[in-house]
């Protein structure tokens, strides 16, 4: 835990959250894009999103997060990002798939009466679970893993 106690540290996490809200948007966008008018399903749907948005998040975080950690090339930066960002995709789609429908079956149960259908709510609601999951994976395997190049934290 000493990590955050880290005022660099502490930076960079808050600048990654600012990254991945801006990737979240660009996610739910695509997303509620692909499904409401492709009527994809939303693995596929999701798929697509979080394609978009991991290199959304790439360049932020190449740019912005992490500018002192350009010490390798680009391209070879992109693969490991996108590597780490895989795995975190690998424990997103169950979370798609496993959730989605009990999450309808949650706001129809609630019976609310709002003009957003459940399946709407359902599909919104998982996909934020997923993304708050795998938020914590990509942050730390990143740092240590893809930015691993620039200063170490100082304890």
């Amino acid at each position: 835990m000493s990590f955050f106690f880290n005022p660099q540290e502490r930076k960079r996490f808050l600048k990654f959250i600012t990254v991945g809200a801006i990737g979240a948007v660009v996610d739910f966008g695509i997303m509620n894009l692909l499904s409401k008018l492709f009527n994809m399903p939303l693995t596929v749907a999701g798929t697509i999103s979080f394609i978009c948005a991991i290199i959304s998040n790439f360049l932020w975080n190449r740019f912005w997060t992490y500018p002192d950690s350009r010490s390798r090339p680009i391209t070879r930066q992109l693969i490991m990002f996108f590597i780490v960002n895989v795995a975190g995709l690998a424990i997103r789609l169950p979370i798609l798939h496993f959730l989605e429908i009990p999450m309808q079956g949650l706001f129809e149960h609630l019976g609310l009466n709002i003009p957003l259908s459940s399946e709407f709510l359902g599909k919104n609601f998982t996909l934020m679970v997923a993304v708050s999951v795998v938020l914590l994976w990509n942050f730390f395997v990143n740092r240590y893993w893809t930015y691993n190049d620039i200063d170490k934290v100082k304890l």
